[in-house]
């Protein structure tokens, strides 16, 4: 098939550090063409792909995200040439999904987002023009009237996350030092148990910055390692080494990338159950879920303790590797390009 994919402009494709979007789109398109697909990537010219390589920004466009004119001409840039390709395949934000629904090629949209109240009433407008795809069945029960083609999870390059069955002597945060992420809830998770906790992840803005300041700062250098930042190399090597990754996530995410990149290290998670969770974690098997932050210290013995590094690096491969989404996005490619008829394929999410 003639495939394009379309990624954000913001960030290279695969990214250098941060990016959980455009690491799914680098393993997808590589993927696709190691299968014998004509694939065309949308993407900055400073991406590395084995597709073709195409649009109108030499360098990755960070310092403008959320500008209206490279989104927009980088959208265009694709669906211009539509009829190059059996289907498009569009990751963008809303200016892509907006154009598909005009277009005459078949168009796949992936959610990659929430659903707000506004990006619901929008994507209702677009239903039965494109399809959808989501990227967890709690993100489209969020949502269950659209055209949905199904849910396919994001994966992540098993090979990339190595395999680390003795465990060094430290608990791990990854992400944002958000409320939302809950890096705070991670710090008292630690000193709780008495464990040494390292903390790894963006401060982007004054937001995160004051959070940081209140939750975390006092107690670096009593138990607790602040890291900034990391390289994927880096990132691996964390989860590898850690006996546990604590997720206590405070909102109602879609799909938390750095929970399989744990497993596939043959770290077990804890986590808060919140949005995708139960999805992504099998209780009791690649860590434990538990319902609010006084269950985690004990939740964390019990998973260092008893959970298999093995499992779940076995877990992390059958559901989460590259092979897997791969071929059900090809499905999906065959499915719309056939003409199938737009309707949604999971109205029974709405009970979810």
């Amino acid at each position: 098939m003639r495939i394009a994919q379309i990624a954000p402009p913001w960030i290279s494709v695969p990214p250098q550090g941060y990016g959980g979007i455009e690491w799914v789109v680098s393993l997808l398109a590589d993927g696709l063409v190691d299968r014998g697909h004509d694939v065309t990537l949308f993407a900055s010219g400073d991406s590395k792909t084995k597709a073709k390589l195409e649009g109108p920004f030499k360098t990755e466009q960070r310092s403008q995200i959320g500008d209206t004119f490279p989104d927009t001409l980088h959208a265009i840039s694709a669906y211009l040439r539509q009829d190059e390709f059996d289907v498009i395949h569009d990751h963008s934000g809303i200016i892509g999904p907006a154009l598909g629904a005009l277009a005459r090629t078949p168009v796949l949209h992936t959610l990659h987002g929430p659903f707000t109240e506004d990006a619901k009433r929008f994507y209702r407008t677009l239903s039965g023009n494109i399809w959808f795809n989501s990227i967890s069945d709690f993100q489209a029960a969020c949502c269950p009237d659209l055209s949905y083609v199904g849910t396919i999870y994001n994966s992540i390059d098993i090979d990339a996350h190595p395999f680390q069955e003795k465990k060094e002597d430290y608990l791990l945060y990854l992400g944002r030092f958000s409320a939302l992420k809950g890096a705070g809830i991670a710090v008292k998770v630690a000193k709780e148990l008495g464990m040494h906790l390292k903390m790894a992840g963006k401060i982007d803005n004054e937001e995160e910055s004051s959070y940081f300041n209140e939750h975390v700062r006092p107690h670096l250098g009593h138990g607790v390692e602040f890291l900034g930042e990391v390289t994927n190399q880096e990132k691996a090597m964390l989860l590898g080494g850690a006996k546990a990754l604590l997720f206590p996530i405070q909102w109602a995410e879609p799909f938390g990338l750095v929970m399989p990149e744990a497993m596939a290290c043959g770290t077990p998670v804890v986590a808060i159950r919140n949005g995708s969770v139960p999805e992504i974690i099998e209780d009791g098997v690649t860590g434990f879920i538990v319902d609010d932050e006084t269950q985690m210290a004990t939740a964390t013995i019990k998973a260092i303790e008893n959970i298999s590094p093995h499992v779940c690096r076995l877990n992390a491969a059958e559901r989460f590797g590259v092979e897997r989404m791969v071929v059900d996005y090809e499905a999906a490619f065959h499915r719309i390009a056939d003409g199938s008829p737009l309707q949604s394929t999971v109205p029974e999410l709405a009970q979810i």
